[in-house]
């Protein structure tokens, strides 16, 4: 191990000790307390926050699983090879392929588990298809909203009685070799205490709060928004050097070129994908929006003041209130509605007669000039339009770990004995940029690699 302050070598006795310790208590982190729970063991959960959130909460709270009894109940055919080509198509086969099957095979009996254990009631999205997705097999609760998720795993949680500490950030590791002995943590007051442990989980998210690090690793999005959690500071990249441990993709990321400005509310990629399209403040299309909402955060922030509109009509808003962020956003009035184009165009303060014309260059099907090809109905009245900017949302690069068992691979060559990596701790599977992200990949790692290490694989 190199030397580094926050990993030291392993003390004598510690404050608490514990069977399994669990550092973050997003989606991956609660998930793999029900998962070791379930499999008998003493279980500590600490969350930095005062009460559990991060990126999930953020989110929609979609997870993408093939091959789930809710697929089939609404007459999706689907299975794991499929969605693991799918992953490795948009990702240009830049992940390991171990860690893509194993997380397009597991992801579905977890969510399945999910369902049938701790009463968390998914159904599939059916109405609207995501970017690269062969299937529709995106998997969520009733709101469609990450908060939901998260309050639904804490419930759970609460009901079984897992020991859960917040405000509790892990500041240091006690380690020695391939093990790890001990966790500090640091508490509201400023003190700290230790936790010793045999087994440890970071599910600690990544490091899209830490502006020093997204400037190293991903400087191309360092002026978007940032749309993640602020507790994500890249503890687990920190600690990898002091541990000897191995990263992988560290440039990786999600963005998202449709986010509300400035009323910073996600809007649903449904706008686009059932038809809608993206213009500049010319009122003019700058490029490709089937390529997906992560590398739209790029093409968005390239335009003038960092900012578009995002155009699209009635019938696609219908679609897109099934989420409760469009609902906000409609509530905050970000949503601007018109009975023709031309009051649309002066309502947005685009140049008259711009959205007829991008209209009329729309083919009524096969590919545009950009390389889009449409297949959806023509915009009609009533037109809608919300002004966005780009985001960067979360960091998929991570700790390098075995697919199998989640345990973190050693710069030695080997794995360490006892100290797991899950969500956006790991390494994810979106490639080496932003344009591998295939929708849903935070929790398909999240959820999967979860219930891997909690268990014990």
């Amino acid at each position: 191990m190199t030397e580094n302050p926050d990993v030291t070598a392993p003390l004598a006795a510690y404050d608490i000790d514990v069977e399994t310790l669990i550092i973050g208590a997003g989606a991956a982190g609660m998930i793999a307390a029900l998962a070791a729970h379930e499999a008998g063991q003493d279980v500590l959960l600490v969350e930095a926050d005062a009460l559990p959130s991060g990126s999930t909460a953020l989110s929609a709270g979609l997870i993408p699983a093939a091959g789930t009894r809710f697929q089939t109940a609404a007459g999706i055919m689907d299975d794991p090879a499929t969605f693991a080509r799918d992953i490795q198509h948009k990702a240009k086969d830049e992940n390991e392929q171990a860690l893509v099957d194993t997380l397009a095979t597991r992801v579905g009996p977890v969510i399945e588990w999910l369902a049938d254990t701790h009463g968390l009631p998914f159904s599939v999205v059916t109405d609207f298809d995501y970017p690269g997705h062969t299937n529709r097999r995106m998997h969520g609760l009733p709101t469609r909203s990450g908060a939901e998720l998260i309050d639904a795993l804490r419930s759970r949680i609460e009901a079984l009685e897992i020991p859960l500490i917040c405000n509790r950030r892990a500041t240091g590791l006690f380690a020695e070799n391939s093990r790890i002995s001990g966790v500090r943590v640091a508490l509201p007051d400023g003190s700290s205490e230790t936790v010793g442990a045999q087994r440890v989980i970071l599910a600690c998210n990544g490091f899209g709060g830490n502006r020093a690090l997204v400037s190293q690793y991903m400087p191309e999005i360092d002026n978007g928004l940032w749309f993640g959690h602020d507790g994500n500071r890249g503890e687990a990249v920190n600690w990898a050097d002091g541990l000897g441990a191995k990263t992988r993709h560290l440039g990786a990321y999600q963005g998202h070129g449709n986010v509300a400005h400035p009323h910073g509310i996600l809007i649903t990629w449904a706008t686009i994908t059932e038809g809608g399209f993206q213009v500049n403040t010319d009122g003019v299309r700058f490029w490709n929006e089937a390529q997906g909402y992560s590398e739209a955060a790029r093409a968005v922030l390239a335009q003038k003041g960092s900012v578009a509109w995002a155009i699209f009509d009635h019938r696609i808003a219908a679609i897109a209130r099934q989420f409760a962020d469009f609902k906000a956003a409609e509530a905050q009035e970000a949503i601007v509605q018109a009975d023709n184009l031309a009051a649309l165009e002066a309502a947005c303060q685009l140049p008259a007669g711009s959205l007829d014309q991008t209209i009329a260059e729309l083919p009524q099907s096969g590919a545009d000039a950009f390389g889009r090809v449409w297949k959806s109905p023509p915009l009609t009245a009533p037109y809608c339009a919300v002004q966005v900017t780009g985001a960067l949302f979360h960091t998929q690069g991570g700790l390098d770990i075995d697919p199998a068992t989640a345990r973190v691979r050693r710069n030695a060559g080997d794995v360490f004995e006892n100290l797991y990596a899950v969500g956006g701790a790991a390494c994810g599977v979106s490639g080496t940029g932003d344009s591998g992200y295939l929708s849903g990949n935070g929790l398909l790692s999240a959820c999967a690699l979860g219930w891997i290490a909690g268990s014990g694989g």
